[in-house]
């Protein structure tokens, strides 16, 4: 079976990229939604099929958008709020979930998978998510869900996802299982760079010596806040888009023989050998291949693999969803 899909809050493609390795040739994206313009760019330079990114798509009237067997949906992990569920999903504007749910209303795809933080099932005392599966429930699906961790899926990263597969009723999705332990074995020591990476990626002497007081602050405190330096045999903390996401994952590598700063940077780099993992290496964390195009600035690639999904972990999920789709068609 030829199944078509649309990418909605696309990011640079990794569950897209999944879905592609699951479903092979046998998959098409014809629609793209990404608001933000430098994941747009990354977006582009790994996807060659020459589609237009469309933008906002609270601006998008949904039948402008092409019919569709597959709905894909990172929505961005907003605080929901449940003023807007409170009279169906008719007054759910406000997140946008809402857009993911007119979409679907209005095109019934075979199935919608959303991906989201792991807190979503909690917000609310539960409410929350009682409520997305209800509404879904409502328009003629069955749903499933359930929190994955990438660490177990080829990646060496905690990193605790809740994933909600919706199978229009009329499929039978009674066999759907979400999949299970795959491989846990990997540690940070497999994703890091064989050679010697950029001074960039070292911390100062000054800046290290800041972190170190600000731990000691918050240690003082009570507080279990501050800066990380991973065993290499150990796995990576969850990767986010802000600054404390790269000061949680340092990590000792000694290969730098250049310590002339590439960038200005106060003070000297440190003789400890810490540094932050690349953004190569986050990308490896994430499941992305080598060969997928790492293009724009550092900054915006952090902030793009911090918010981006674990691929592996799509792909698997992927996989599952395709026997039941193809044994319905």
């Amino acid at each position: 079976m030829y199944y078509k899909s649309i990418d909605l809050f696309a990011g640079i493609g990794g569950v897209r990229l999944g879905f592609e390795y699951a479903f092979k040739k046998n998959i098409e994206t014809i629609f793209i939604s990404e608001i933000d313009k430098k994941a747009q760019e990354t977006y582009k330079a790994n996807f060659t099929d020459k589609l237009n990114i469309n933008g906002d798509i609270t601006k998008i009237d949904e039948k402008e958008i092409p019919k569709h067997d597959i709905l894909l949906a990172g929505f961005p992990c907003q605080a929901f709020s449940l003023a807007g569920f409170k009279k169906g999903f008719e007054d759910a504007r406000g997140t946008l979930f809402f857009d993911v749910v007119r979409i679907a209303k209005y095109h019934k795809p075979k199935v919608i998978f959303c991906e989201n933080v792991k807190n979503l099932v909690n917000h609310d005392n539960g409410k929350t998510f009682k409520k997305i599966t209800e509404i879904l429930e409502n328009m003629g699906y069955k749903v499933y869900s359930e929190i994955i961790n990438s660490k177990n899926f080829g990646v060496p990263q905690n990193r605790e996802r809740v994933y909600i597969v919706a199978f229009r009723k009329n499929i039978d999705s009674s066999n759907f299982i979400f999949p299970r332990k795959k491989d846990d074995s990997k540690k940070i020591i497999d994703i890091l760079e064989k050679k010697e990476v950029s001074p960039k990626y070292y911390l100062s002497d000054v800046y290290l010596e800041c972190l170190r007081k600000h731990k000691q602050r918050h240690k003082l405190k009570g507080n279990g806040f501050g800066y990380e330096i991973r065993d290499k045999n150990e796995i990576a903390r969850t990767l986010v888009c802000g600054g404390i996401g790269r000061e949680r994952n340092l990590i000792v590598d000694e290969k730098l023989t250049n310590f002339k700063p590439v960038t200005n940077i106060k003070g000297k780099i440190n003789r400890e050998f810490i540094r932050k993992l690349t953004p190569r290496e986050w990308a490896r964390l994430q499941g992305f291949p080598d060969d997928f195009k790492l293009t724009v600035a550092d900054t915006h690639l952090y902030k793009q693999l911090g918010n981006t999904v674990t691929v592996t972990v799509i792909e698997a999920i992927a996989e599952n969803i395709k026997k039941i789709l193809d044994n319905n068609y």
